[in-house]
């Protein structure tokens, strides 16, 4: 590639004759080749946009869905951390995020003190302070649970970890006076700095000439935290603690030997893998409006780890896709069921004896899971990566032909 060459203008030329020969400081200017906008670049600036505009076309039912998957996101961004950025196997991702879900409608219920079942106490914080104080919960219960960590590797820290899910569900469902038991409890609406993301009654919100209800709401609300947490993913894996939990992954002995303190950040990434699970379910306990622990059983932490599976392992675009993919396949194959062979819709199962969509949903998890393991290991992002890698590909320059 030749070097870019120097413009000179006639009053260049005439100041360097003045000067006997000598270029005058600032005369020269070398071409300075302009760049496109880089790829990455233009995909983050759409996805910005139609973050910002989608409430003002989408109705409810699609902000909902959108929601939930935002909220899936936020957790499965501490799943990929843990397993592919530290290489722990956890299977019991829903726990932590039972945590986060309770514990944000404990601290921000107050109780009732009738009796009936929806008498659960509460503390009656305010919601933000419920929130930070759910999330810091569940980063407590990753401490607790990282000796155990610590000492396990491989299927028997997912087998460990699984056991935290039967045991949560046992106590979600036995301790009525803070859980609600069976039944759950209902999840007191957000608010921040006197705005509420909830429903009010006689409130007339509109932006643009549409009404900004609850979905709206929580939509911008899901998206900003969303954000916040990929870009605190981010920083994380790029800076001084991602090297060193890469280096406990895949050389945990020679990383002990150079002087990373293996058992403290295998404890620090439990920790910070909680946290997200339970920002996580704070936004899935808001969307839902009533928690109840069958919602956080073994099925919910087979859907996160096919989540980061099925995005690629240590990818937080990838986690994000996967997430998008996992919550949103069911509700877009219900919605065309009658267009789609062997699935009924919701409303039509006994009529026309095709797959729930939610049966038909986990047959393309394990169909995908499959594909891309024995196709491309990396995920969705290493396939988009490969794509993007032969576009750019430009064909080979002629060679030059010598004349007489």
């Amino acid at each position: 590639m030749s070097e870019p060459r120097a413009i000179v203008t006639d009053v260049d030329l005439a100041a360097y004759n003045d000067s006997g020969g000598r270029p005058p400081a600032g005369r020269l200017r070398a071409a300075r080749p302009t760049r496109p906008p880089r790829p990455g670049s233009l995909l983050a600036l759409a996805v910005a946009v139609a973050l910002l505009v989608a409430p003002l076309y989408l109705d409810g039912s699609w902000l909902r869905l959108g929601v939930f998957a935002f909220a899936a996101a936020v957790a499965a961004l501490g799943l990929t951390l843990l397993i592919g950025q530290a290489g722990q196997l956890s299977l019991g991702h829903s726990f932590f995020v039972a945590v986060g879900a309770y514990g944000y409608t404990f601290f921000a219920a107050a109780r009732s003190g009738d009796g009936g079942p929806g008498s659960a106490a509460g503390l009656g914080l305010p919601p933000i302070v419920a929130l930070v104080l759910a999330v810091l919960l569940a980063g407590a219960t990753g401490w607790a649970f990282s000796p155990i960590a610590g000492r396990l590797r491989g299927i028997y820290l997912g087998v460990a970890s699984l056991a935290l899910v039967f045991g949560g569900l046992h106590i979600l469902n036995n301790a009525e006076p803070l859980t609600g038991g069976a039944h759950g409890r209902d999840v007191p609406g957000f608010t921040l700095f006197g705005f509420s993301f909830d429903r009010v009654p006689g409130e007339a919100l509109h932006v643009l000439g549409v009404p900004f209800g609850r979905e709206e709401k929580l939509w911008y609300l899901a998206a900003a935290l969303l954000v916040a947490a990929y870009l605190c993913y981010r920083n994380l894996v790029q800076g001084r603690p991602g090297r060193a939990l890469r280096a406990v992954r895949d050389r945990e002995l020679m990383a002990g030997i150079v002087g990373v303190p293996v058992a403290r950040y295998k404890a620090y990434v439990f920790v910070v893998s909680s946290m997200y699970a339970g920002l996580g379910g704070v936004l899935l306990a808001l969307v839902l409006g009533r928690v109840i622990p069958d919602a956080f059983g073994v099925a919910l932490a087979i859907e996160f780890l096919s989540m980061v599976v099925i995005g690629g392992l240590g990818s937080a675009t990838g986690a994000i896709a996967g997430a998008a993919f996992v919550v949103c396949l069911p509700r877009v194959l219900d919605r065309y069921a009658e267009h789609l062979p062997f699935i009924a819709s919701s409303s039509s199962i006994s009529e026309s004896g095709g797959l729930e969509p939610a049966v038909a949903a986990q047959f393309a998890y394990g169909a995908a899971v499959i594909v891309l393991l024995l196709v491309e290991p990396g995920g969705v992002v290493a396939v988009g990566s490969r794509l993007r890698r032969r576009l750019r590909r430009t064909p080979p320059a002629p060679s030059p032909t010598s004349h007489g």
